[in-house]
């Protein structure tokens, strides 16, 4: 079985062609702020993403002839884990029904589908979007009936992770325990009971610990002080929430590498905002102990930032007692796709209905 993977992001289109389990292609073009400049929105890019995708397919001698595309799912509906075959419905509310930001991942499920349709037999599907909502009837109650708690999280990694830890212990994802913590320009940190995420947080939109370009949870009151003071549109205050927020509002810059090049120099600023930032993600493991009652198995620490012996040393000195801490650093997004395209291409399981 051949299968195309999209895997859109904010300035960069990572692709990648397996035969069955074997990667054949990966690539990731990227893209200049001069290029995505002339786009108001995001959704707009979908022409020239496609594109620069055939392009890159003609470029490696790879004829455009698969049984299946999956790309990167978007911010759809709350659906529960696993893989959906793109239908009409999923299309219409990604550009118009649900898309709540102007996220690059809208684009997996737009460009996958518009490919797949070009190829005789060839299905367009998406798996573990970040909207995956398989929390517990308790977690999504807040302090204010107005606003119930929902999640938007690192759902295709994390839940990559988790099998392949559980592959490599001889056991099943769905008999485990886990609390597992993405480090990436945001950070997302999950309860899986038992092959569920019962309960994290809102990566994307303001909750949880502050990250590279996160702001994280915000004094309520202040917040709203703020949007009443005229000082700053809508539209900016979103930003200072999730984008010019984080480490990127405190230090002027996202890159990890850049910021640690700065303490080893002595920056004593750039050494407290950091140390807080790990800090307050402990904390954010910590409590999702507490949701499993103690009862862990481990903790498994993914994402960019995993990369850093800095950062996972910190944190394993801090939440160690819960468990033992595992590191798989960087993110397994390409191979989980296409082994979930190639799960059902191979009847081992069943794409669901996006309704």
């Amino acid at each position: 079985m051949r299968i195309l993977v999209i895997n859109p992001g904010s300035t960069s289109t990572k692709i990648a062609v397996y035969e069955d389990e074997k990667p054949i292609l990966l690539h990731s073009i990227t893209h200049s702020a001069d290029e995505l400049a002339v786009y108001d929105a995001i959704t707009e890019q979908q022409d020239f993403r496609r594109n620069l995708v055939i392009k890159e397919l003609h470029r490696a001698n790879i004829p455009v002839k698969f049984d299946a595309v999956i790309g990167r799912g978007g911010l759809v509906k709350p659906i529960a884990g696993g893989v959906y075959e793109i239908n009409e419905q999923m299309l219409n509310d990604t550009l118009h029904g649900c898309v709540m930001h102007n996220h690059a991942c809208n684009l997996g499920c737009l460009i996958a589908h518009e490919i797949a349709i070009t190829i005789p037999n060839c299905r367009a599907f998406i798996a573990d979007p970040g909207v995956v909502d398989e929390l517990s009837p308790l977690a999504r109650i807040s302090g204010s009936p107005l606003m119930p708690r929902i999640c938007i999280w690192h759902a295709l990694n994390q839940r990559a992770i988790a099998r392949r830890y559980a592959r490599e212990i001889g056991k099943r994802y769905e008999d485990l325990n886990l609390i597992i913590c993405h480090l990436g320009g945001g950070i997302s940190v999950a309860a899986h009971e038992h092959g569920k995420a019962i309960d994290t947080n809102n990566a994307l939109d303001g909750e949880g610990p502050f990250s590279p370009e996160r702001a994280g949870s915000l004094p309520a009151a202040d917040l709203i002080r703020l949007c009443f003071s005229g000082k700053y549109t809508e539209k900016q205050l979103l930003k200072r929430i999730a984008g010019k927020a984080g480490l990127t509002a405190h230090l002027g810059t996202n890159n990890m590498k850049e910021i640690q090049e700065r303490i080893k120099n002595g920056d004593k600023q750039a050494q407290l905002i950091t140390d807080a930032m790990i800090y307050h993600t402990a904390k954010q493991i910590a409590a999702e102990g507490a949701v499993l009652c103690g009862n862990v198995d481990a903790i498994l620490l993914t994402g960019g930032m995993a990369h850093s012996d800095y950062i996972t040393n910190e944190l394993r000195r801090r939440i160690g007692y819960l468990a033992p801490v595992y590191c798989f650093p960087g993110e397994n997004e390409m191979e989980a796709l296409a082994l979930n395209a190639l799960s059902v291409l191979k009847g081992t399981s069943k794409a669901q209905i996006y309704q």
